[in-house]
C-alpha cells in the first residue's frame, strides 16, 4: 500500500506532499495544476524511462519519493520483496515501511533508491510491480494489444501453472529438436569431430598422465642432476648429526653423542636449575634424532645410479608432447580430456543414437501437445466466465446493451517444415508461441444486433475506458488481482458524464473495499465516493496538494459541477451529491 509520496520540480509542481490511507482517495484540481504528474511521479516509482523534459522549468532535477508498507500483501508476495530487498542492500524504516525514491535530472541521468541504497530503475520497477498497478490513458490502449489481453484472461483463469508447465516442455522440446536436425545435417562434419577427438583421447590415454605430475617430474629431474652433491650434504649431515654410518662402535664424535653428554653431566647433579636446561637439551637431542632419521630415509630414497634419470626425461617429453597439443600444463589436459569425452557423448551418430533422440523428440511432442491442450481448455473456460462477469459490469455502468466476448482460438499453421509447428491430438498443426498454441481476442459491441467487433475496432475512448474499469472489477472482486495492491486510475471515467459516471463512482468505491485505489477525476459523481479528497492546487505558478474535508471539500464539489463552487445552489447540490454517495451501500 502506498502511504505517502513526495514531489519536487516535476511538472507543475514545486513541492507537494500526499498521503493516502486505505479505500477510495480522488485528486482534483482545475485543469493544468498537475493532477496527472501524480501519476507520472508513480509511474517513475514503478521504474518508468525517465523523461528530462518534465523537469519544472528553472530546476536542475526532479524528484519522487513514494513510502510503502507491505503489511496487506500474502505470504509468498511478502516473502519475494523481502528477497528483492536484500538483494539489493534495502532497508525498511523503523515502522517497516520501505521508501522509494527516483531522481531525474535536466541533464544527466536518473538515479533509483530503494531503502536508501543505489539501485537499477529495473530492481524499483521489481519492488512495486507487486505494490502499484497503473492504469492511464495510455494503460487502456495497451489493453487493445493481443499480450494484455491474454495476460488477463490468465491472471482470471489463475493459468499460471499451466503456463509454466507448457513452456518448459515446450524449451525441452525445441532444444531436443534442434539437436536431432543438428545431427541429422552435419553428419559427416560430426563424425570427422568425433574422430578427431577419439584420436586425442586415445593418445592421452596411452600416455596416462596423473595429475600434476609434470611438475613433480621437474623437480625430480633437478635432484638427479644433482645427486652425487645431494647424496654427500646428506650423508655428511647426517654423520655430523649421529654419527658416521659405518661408525659401529659409537666411538665417532656427534651432535648427538655431545648432547648426550651434557645433559648426562646436568641430571648428575642436584640443581633444579641444572634439571631444566637438561631438559632442553634432551629436547634438542630429540629434533637432531629426527633430523637425522629424515635424512637417512631421503639417502634411502636416492637412486643408486644416475640412469633413472634418462627415464625421467623420457616422461617428461611424452608430457611436454601432451602439453603441446592440448592445455598448457597436464592439470589443463586432465580438463580438455573431461570436456572432449562429454562432447564426445553428444556426437553420436550413430543409428541408434539418432532413433533413440527421435523418440525422445516424439515423447516430449505429445507431452507439449497434451500441455498445450490442458492450458487451452483452462482459457476457454476462464473465458466464458469472464466475459460473462465482464457484460454483467458493463451493464452497471450505462452500458445495458454492451457485450463483451473473448475467443479463445488456435494459431494454426500448414508449413509442417515451421520450426514451431506442433500436432495436436485433434490432428490440427499449430504454431507453438511462447504463451500457448491460443490466440485471445477480446471482443466487443456497443448495442446488441450490432457486429461484433475486436474491442480494438470497436470501442471509444470513453468505452474503452469502462471495458477497462469493469475488467479490473471483475479481477479484483474474483481475487485474481492481490489483495494489498494500490490500484491507480488516471481519468478512467474520459468521455463519461450523467448517470454512467455515478456508476463509475460506485465500481471504484467497491473496488476500494478490498484494494487501495487511487484516481484522477474531473467528474463530481465520482469525487463524491472517495474516503480521501485530495486537491491539486496552483498558486504564484506553482501547484501542492491539500486535503480537504466538511465545507471545503462541498466547495470543491460544487466547483467541479460546472464551476458552481461559490453559489448557494451548487454547494447544496454538490452537497446533495456527496450525501447520497458516502450513503450509497451498494
Amino acid at each position: 500500500m502506498l502511504t505517502e509520496i513526495r514531489i519536487e520540480s516535476l511538472g507543475a509542481i514545486s513541492v507537494a506532499t500526499a498521503e493516502f490511507d486505505r479505500g477510495l482517495t480522488v485528486l482534483t484540481g482545475e485543469t493544468g495544476t498537475g493532477k496527472t504528474m501524480v501519476v507520472t511521479g508513480l509511474h517513475l516509482l514503478g521504474g518508468a524511462r525517465a523523461d528530462a523534459t518534465r523537469v519544472r522549468s528553472g530546476a536542475d532535477r526532479a524528484v519522487v519519493e513514494g513510502r510503502f508498507t507491505t503489511n496487506d500483501l500474502d505470504d509468498g508476495a511478502c516473502a519475494e520483496l523481502d528477497e528483492l530487498l536484500d538483494a539489493s542492500g534495502a532497508e525498511r524504516d523503523e515502522d517497516g515501511s520501505v521508501i522509494a525514491l527516483r531522481s531525474v535530472s535536466r541533464d544527466g541521468p536518473s538515479r533509483a533508491y530503494l531503502g536508501g541504497r543505489s539501485v537499477p530503475a529495473k530492481s524499483l520497477s521489481g519492488f512495486t510491480t507487486e505494490l502499484l498497478t497503473l492504469h492511464g490513458q495510455n494503460d487502456q490502449l495497451r489493453l487493445m494489444r493481443p499480450e494484455e489481453q491474454r495476460g488477463a484472461l490468465d491472471r482470471f483463469a489463475a493459468a499460471g501453472p499451466a503456463l509454466e508447465r507448457y513452456r518448459k516442455l515446450r524449451a525441452a522440446w525445441l532444444s531436443a529438436r534442434r539437436d536431432l536436425v543438428d545431427r541429422r545435417n552435419r553428419a559427416r562434419e560430426l563424425a570427422q569431430e568425433a574422430d578427431r577427438l577419439k584420436f586425442a583421447l586415445n593418445e592421452i590415454d596411452s600416455v596416462d598422465p596423473q595429475p600434476a605430475e609434470d611438475d613433480a617430474l621437474v623437480a625430480d629431474i633437478l635432484r638427479l642432476s644433482e645427486l652425487d652433491t645431494l647424496r654427500e650434504a646428506a650423508f655428511g649431515a647426517r654423520a655430523a648429526l649421529s654419527g658416521a654410518l659405518d661408525d659401529a662402535d659409537g666411538s665417532g664424535s656427534s651432535a648427538a653423542d655431545a648432547l648426550g653428554r651434557a645433559r648426562s653431566a646436568l641430571e648428575s647433579t642436584d640443581d633444579a636449575t641444572l634439571h631444566g636446561l637438561a631438559g632442553q637439551i634432551g629436547e634438542a637431542l630429540t629434533v637432531i634424532v629426527d633430523v637425522a632419521g629424515e635424512l637417512g630415509g631421503f639417502l634411502d630414497e636416492l637412486p643408486e645410479d644416475a640412469n633413472a634419470l634418462e627415464s625421467k626425461l623420457a616422461r617428461q617429453a611424452q608430457l611436454r608432447m601432451l602439453t603441446r597439443k592440448y592445455a598448457a600444463d597436464i592439470d589443463g589436459v586432465l580438463r580438455w580430456a573431461d570436456e572432449s569425452l562429454q562432447r564426445l557423448a553428444q556426437l553420436d551418430v550413430s543409428e541408434e543414437a539418432l532413433t533413440a533422440l527421435e523418440r525422445q523428440v516424439d515423447e516430449l511432442a505429445q507431452e507439449l501437445s497434451d500441455a498445450a491442450v490442458d492450458l487451452g481448455n483452462v482459457r476457454r473456460k476462464a473465458a466464458k466466465r469472464l466475459a460473462k462477469e465482464v457484460t454483467a459490469e458493463l451493464s452497471g455502468l450505462a452500458m445495458a446493451d454492451a457485450e463483451f466476448t473473448i475467443g479463445v482460438t488456435t494459431d494454426l499453421v500448414t508449413d509442417r517444415d515451421d520450426p514451431a509447428a506442433l500436432a495436436l491430438p485433434s490432428g490440427e498443426l499449430v504454431r507453438t508461441g511462447g504463451d500457448g498454441v491460443d490466440e485471445i481476442e477480446f471482443g466487443f459491441a456497443a448495442h446488441r444486433g450490432m457486429t461484433m467487433l475486436p474491442l480494438a475496432k470497436s470501442a471509444s475512448g470513453g468505452e474503452l475506458s469502462r471495458v477497462m474499469l469493469a475488467l479490473e472489477v471483475v479481477l479484483a472482486t474474483s481475487r485474481k488481482q492481490a489483495a494489498g495492491t494500490t490500484m491507480v486510475f488516471d481519468e478512467v471515467d474520459a468521455g463519461v458524464g450523467g448517470w454512467a459516471a455515478g456508476q463509475i463512482g460506485r465500481r471504484l468505491a467497491r473496488l476500494a473495499r478490498t484494494h487501495q485505489v487511487i484516481v484522477v477525476t474531473h467528474l463530481p459523481q465520482v469525487a463524491a465516493y472517495a474516503d480521501v479528497h485530495l486537491v491539486v492546487h496552483s498558486a504564484k505558478g506553482a501547484s501542492g496538494v491539500l486535503r480537504v474535508t466538511g465545507d471545503d471539500r462541498v466547495a470543491e464539489l460544487a466547483r467541479m459541477l460546472a464551476g458552481l463552487g461559490e453559489s448557494d445552489s451548487g454547494r447544496a447540490h454538490a452537497r446533495e451529491l456527496l450525501d447520497a454517495a458516502q450513503n450509497d451501500e451498494t
